[in-house]
């Protein structure tokens, strides 16, 4: 494909952020980025989704947005199975996924993310949403709602949410630094203060809040909440026990490699890399992958091309067709890997 030069390296993006009222400013001292607001929430950092796409921020495809490049680049950025993925979940030509850091300075609405089916029925223009957090920092105590109680049935819940008394209908898990969770689509959940996370997740932002905890939004109302279309898409069946057990795949010189994710979505790995070891793949034509430095320091070589460096906490994108690729730890380093099954 002519054109197809610029991805022959892995690609930088500046981000979107989001100044969501539960916010706080750890990302900047995370990211050792200035940020645009006193309060981030969110900061959208591998994202083709309209409502926040980030955009290159270095090499030959400098300030180019991401569903640009999809859009130019198709199947050779996004690989086989991204062209499938978009095609299957009825938005043909959008990236896949999103890959976002969260900051839960206050607690965020109890809600639930409808699925693919129910998104193509309702013509929401989107994929549903199932996603997954890595849990960078906790205070000590900190939680997540992941699921319900035991019995908790329909009815019962839309009973408890009118009458002010969800919060006896929700399951509570504590979580710490290096913990991975799964929130498939339907499941109900929150991420409560003192936490901050990677959230990988389908590319998707359809919403529905069944708890606010009385907030107001910025013009002094209750925030709306969405307790009926949440009924439609809770399931409610049993979620899974939320915190993931890593699976080991590789253990070798200097790099430890194990799945913390994996769904019909995406996967995601954890791999542990001492500094100087290396980790290598091929990027052939079939996904493309996210890779976050979550600690210490990585750079990524591939042959012709300056290494792109990234530190913690930072991200950057490999196009499926670029071809050879070895991650080098610069330091003692924790990655996250994430791709279409």
């Amino acid at each position: 494909m002519s054109g197809s030069a610029p991805l022959a390296a892995p690609l930088t993006f500046s981000p979107c952020f989001k100044d969501y009222l539960w916010g706080g400013r750890n990302l900047g001292r995370l990211t050792g980025r200035m940020l645009p607001s006193e309060i981030v929430a969110e900061a959208w950092e591998i994202s083709g989704h309209p409502a926040g796409p980030s955009v290159v921020d270095a090499g030959p495809l400098k300030g180019r947005d991401l569903p640009s490049l999809v859009a130019e680049f198709g199947a050779a950025l996004v690989g086989r199975r991204g062209v499938d993925a978009g095609a299957d979940a009825g938005v043909p030509g959008a990236f896949p996924l999103l890959v976002k850091l969260l900051d839960a300075n206050h607690a965020l609405s109890v809600q639930v993310h409808p699925g693919d089916d129910y998104a193509a029925e309702h013509g929401l223009g989107e994929p549903g949403k199932t996603e997954m957090w890595y849990i960078l920092e906790a205070a000590p105590g900190a939680g997540i709602i992941h699921g319900l109680q035991p019995g908790t049935d329909r009815e019962a819940l839309r009973r408890s949410a009118l009458e002010g008394r969800l919060q006896d209908s929700l399951r509570r898990l504590r979580v710490r630094p290096g913990d991975a969770v799964m929130v498939p689509a339907g499941t109900v959940h929150g991420i409560l203060s003192g936490i901050v996370l990677v959230e990988i997740q389908q590319s998707a932002d359809t919403t529905y809040r069944i708890h606010d905890w009385g907030r107001t939004g910025p013009d002094g109302r209750p925030r709306e909440l969405h307790i009926d279309r949440a009924m439609e898409v809770i399931d409610f069946g049993d979620p899974g026990p939320g915190i993931v057990e890593p699976r080991a795949v590789e253990a070798g010189p200097g790099v430890r490699r194990e799945v913390i994710a994996e769904c019909d979505k995406f996967v995601v790995e954890r791999l542990a890399v001492r500094a100087g070891a290396e980790f290598g793949m091929v990027l052939g034509g079939e996904t493309f992958e996210a890779w976050g430095v979550v600690a210490g320091e990585a750079a990524f070589a591939v042959p012709g091309s300056p290494p792109v460096g990234v530190g913690a906490v930072g991200f950057t994108l490999l196009p499926a067709t670029m071809g050879p690729c070895r991650v080098r730890a610069v330091a003692d380093s924790v990655l996250l890997r994430s791709y279409l099954p």
